[in-house]
């Protein structure tokens, strides 16, 4: 109960909120597009070729210059890939609509509904990233589905 309140106070300190950022089946909520191709495990490039940063989750890095490539960043990557290259998505924005590198940040949902971000955390592709705070229930959602993939020794926590 304590981290639930600390993850709300946090949440209104930096601007975030707490109420759901999407109603999951209203198709006019957010932006559609279509995925032009996947960069690596949490970055997508979209057909307007507009960079998205998956906000919440960080996958193992795959194309970061004089970087070598991360342990099971292929497989996030292909994971992605799967699910949404040549998809159409819906985009929602973030409080903070760019990173330091110019991407904007986004949650992405599937056609399906599903969340893309959580999706890839849930099978064990990448961490919930909740160093910068979003919202308060999708932070608990992130961490749980991390939580579920530790427990079942998917994708990164299978070794």
């Amino acid at each position: 109960m304590l981290a639930l309140l600390y993850l709300l106070v946090r949440a209104f300190e930096f601007g975030g909120s707490t109420a759901p950022i999407d109603s999951a089946g209203d198709a006019s909520s957010g932006e559609w597009h279509t995925v032009r191709r996947v960069v690596d495990g949490d970055t997508l490039l979209l057909e307007n070729r507009e960079r998205i940063r998956l906000i919440g989750v960080d996958t193992p890095e795959t194309v970061r210059p004089d970087h070598p490539v991360e342990h099971f960043g292929p497989e996030a990557s292909a994971f992605t890939k799967r699910l949404a290259e040549r998809q159409r998505v819906r985009l929602i924005f973030g409080h903070e609509r760019q990173d330091k590198y110019g991407r904007t940040l986004a949650f992405v949902y599937l056609a399906d509904g599903r969340l893309l971000n959580e999706e890839i955390i849930r099978q064990g592709y990448g961490h919930a990233y909740t160093r910068h705070p979003f919202a308060a229930d999708l932070m608990v959602r992130f961490r749980d589905a991390e939580r579920e993939a530790r427990t079942a020794h998917r994708g990164l926590w299978s070794r």
